[in-house]
């Protein structure tokens, strides 16, 4: 079995077909589909190979001319970020797997050291095609006068205007370290770029060596500095380059190349024995400065004894190092795609508010218990005039007594943290888990925790072992016949930022069972009340997995009993073992099932006899879909669910989730619509085949040229439009009956 990321065939960089693989690619026509065992390696594709190909469709996105320029330079600074976390938290973990004699091969058969050698493969190869794109992208920003710009294409004034610049506020900020037998190697900064500079004595010989960190600090000294005219730029670091004898005055420079390192984040040690979760994640954070090294990113052109040098000196290997040709660290890009250039983006997006909150003066509580449950479909729809307003209502509101919530990400924006503390100083009893261990926001997160101590609010750090993903809130207030407990269940995270590019969904409810259902789940999560049995919602690790599981055998059940069996799951992964098994007995029975898989999936689709009838299909758009919603036909009792996981193993059997029934019939209307919608989409979704091939599908004409996301910005637009158009009517009808009465009255005088 190989290991190969196939490329975009030709004319796919101008909007045609693409295909990428995940693989490992196997012979689908030797595999028994009936009667192969559902344990067996060759029907698992690997984890981390998948994942590296929904970065290529991400990419191809960058490639694609029907992409707007300056959006095409995002995708390219997106996969950029994404594989800088790719290698710090995956092949960092893989490392580490090594590192303690773990040998025990994944669900493909893959040791943790082949693992590391086929994804430094794919990443190369991924790496080569960025590349290709940026040429490609460059030249169509040049039309616009656009682009970064060499030190030796600037006229004397520029440089000297820069010069002048460099001396004010980065000359201050740089600290050469000599590298010689009387100074040691310096420490590298993870993500940090730094030239390597040789230089030399006038009259001698001897080659001098020194490490100059470029000191990146946005605001000060950003990554590309703007030229004077227009809206082209220069990479601090062709600055620098250029003006070294600011800092080796007197020195004659032989060579300067730039490098970069990156070091592993997973540094997690054993909670169970910590006296202070705070604590001891504020350790951790300080131990992954230190942490071992994963990749060596240098110049192509570099010195191939200074390469050598640096490998040695860093404790690498030849493999860990990566050329770069092009620019190093093309996340910075976004300080291009950020230009304000509105014909070069997409058409601005401004969400609105949800239909039943327009122009609804009333309490959101009134609204809720008055009209049933409600469902919030991000960014389409404001999260500050949902989720936000749900909050501040509830943090001003005399009637409530207590809110508890989990925040996983958040931000200073959008007035979330604003409004628990708001609540804590009106007397509200204010209950807010805080996950300390959230992935690249442990030092947000310890800030957050930290503020709401200081605010007077109960901060929790969650159940030992476990992260706490789950994304709820709940709201106890006095109605008017008595305590009602109002909730909300979503699968994003209260983060107003993300909540305008990420595609997410959320219900609001005060239903009895369901506010009693998430009492229980925060006594578990804020003392140590176990877990109990739920009346509605899915908690995972305890009930979730293995229902999800019975409801999938009950379709196979239902199916060979002459009732078709449908299941259609849309999920951000698929990389649990049981789960997929369960879907493979599925795709085995005849019953029809539809993956609407963002990123990782494991199984293979279309093994004769054994996946026909299951499509897998990823969709990549100008938002990262991030919705969870799990359906099962069930012979026409229909069920719905959303929250917040994934079908991967971290988080069914090591993490805080909950996923919520949805009920209502207009609710499940708009969540049928919307997977109807990515299903139907040709312009923005993938297919995958059994070798993990993904092919993206093309118009068959100009109705079909819009993709699902657009169609729904449209249908929310549209649903808003025609409520607000009601109430303008209204308004106006009733400002009309207010003229004719008092134009009847003047006459009457």
């Amino acid at each position: 079995m190989s290991s190969v990321i196939r490329g975009f065939p030709a004319g796919a960089t101008k909007g045609g077909p693409a295909a990428v693989s995940a693989g490992p690619v196997c012979d689908q026509s030797e595999l028994d589909g009936p009667g192969i065992p559902l344990d067996s390696p060759d029907l698992y594709l690997n984890r981390e190979l998948s994942w590296l190909a929904f970065n290529l469709r991400v990419l191809h996105e960058a490639a694609d001319r029907r992409t707007p320029l300056l959006e095409r330079v995002k995708f390219l600074a997106i996969v950029s970020g994404n594989l800088d976390e790719f290698f710090m938290k995956r092949i960092g973990g893989l490392r580490r797997l090594i590192a303690s004699g773990h040998s025990e091969v994944s669900l493909d058969g893959r040791t943790p050291l082949e693992q590391i050698a086929a994804c430094r493969m794919a990443v190369r190869d991924i790496q080569v095609r960025r590349e290709t794109i940026l040429n490609e992208v460059e030249a169509e920003l040049k039309r616009h006068d656009i682009g970064i710009v060499r030190w030796a294409e600037l006229g004397n004034a520029e440089r000297k205007r820069l010069r002048d610049k460099f001396v004010r506020n980065i000359f201050p900020l740089v600290t050469p370290l000599a590298m010689d037998p009387g100074h040691p190697f310096p420490f590298i900064s993870n993500l940090a770029l730094n030239l390597l500079v040789t230089m030399r004595f006038p009259g001698d010989d001897e080659i001098r060596m020194a490490r100059v960190k470029v000191p990146v600090v946005p605001d000060v000294a950003p990554r590309l500095l703007r030229l004077s005219k227009g809206r082209r730029f220069v990479a601090l670091e062709d600055i620098m380059a250029n003006n070294l004898d600011l800092l080796f005055p007197g020195m004659k420079i032989e060579s300067c190349e730039l490098f970069r390192v990156t070091r592993n984040a997973i540094v997690e040690s054993d909670q169970s024995d910590a006296d202070d979760l705070l604590e001891q994640v504020r350790t951790e954070l300080e131990e992954r400065d230190f942490s071992p090294i994963v990749r060596l990113q240098v110049e192509s052109a570099m010195d191939p004894v200074h390469r050598g040098m640096l490998t040695a000196e860093l404790g690498l290997d030849e493999e860990d190092v990566f050329e770069v040709d092009r620019m190093m660290a093309m996340h910075d890009l976004f300080e291009i795609a950020s230009l304000d250039i509105a014909s070069l983006h997409y058409e601005p997006h401004h969400p609105v508010d949800h239909p039943r909150l327009t122009q609804d003066a009333r309490s959101i509580f009134h609204i809720i218990r008055d009209g049933g449950p409600m469902l919030l479909l991000h960014p389409y729809y404001s999260f500050n005039t949902s989720v936000g307003r749900f909050l501040k209502t509830a943090s001003e509101d005399p009637k409530v007594l207590a809110i508890k919530m989990t925040l996983y990400r958040t931000s200073a924006e959008g007035g979330v943290i604003q409004a628990l503390v708001n609540a804590a100083r009106n007397d509200k009893e204010v209950a807010v888990l805080v996950e300390l261990k959230a992935r690249f926001d442990e030092e947000a997160n310890i800030g957050w925790a930290r503020a709401l101590e200081e605010a007077g609010i109960h901060v929790t750090y969650g159940v030992i072992g476990l992260k706490t993903h789950t994304k709820t809130i709940l709201v106890v207030r006095r109605d008017y016949d008595g305590l009602r407990r109002y909730v909300h269940v979503g699968t994003g995270n209260y983060h107003p930022g993300t909540a305008r590019l990420y595609s997410d969904v959320g219900m609001l409810s005060c239903d009895d069972e369901l506010g009693s259902d998430l009492t229980e789940l925060f006594n578990y999560l804020t003392g140590y009340s176990p877990p109990r049995g739920y009346r509605k919602i899915l908690a995972a690790p305890y009930t979730l997995k293995q229902t999800l599981i019975e409801k999938i055998d009950r379709e196979i059940e239902l199916h060979q009993s002459g009732t078709p069996g449908l299941i259609q799951l849309k999920t951000n992964a698929l990389e649990d073992a049981d789960i997929t098994q369960a879907l493979y007995r599925a795709g085995r029975a005849g019953v029809q099932v539809d993956l609407l898989i963002r990123d990782t999936c494991r199984l293979r689709p279309g093994v004769p006899g054994l996946t026909d009838n299951v499509n897998v299909i990823s969709t990549v758009g100008r938002f990262l879909e991030h919705a969870r919603i799990y359906y099962f036909k069930n012979a026409g009792n229909e069920e719905y669910f959303i929250g917040s996981a994934d079908l991967m193993k971290r988080n069914l059997d090591s993490r805080v989730e909950v996923v919520a029934p949805v009920e209502d019939e207009t609710i499940r209307e708009e969540l049928r619509l919307m997977l109807n919608v990515q299903l139907a989409d040709r312009r923005s979704a993938w297919d995958m085949d059994g070798n993990g091939m993904y092919t993206q599908r093309q118009p068959r004409d100009d109705s079909q040229s819009e993709g699902a996301q657009d169609t729904l910005i449209a249908v929310a637009e549209k649903r808003y439009e025609a409520v607000a158009s009601r109430e303008q009517k209204k308004v106006r009808k009733k400002l009309f009956k207010q003229f004719r009465k008092r134009l009847k009255s003047e006459r009457s005088d």
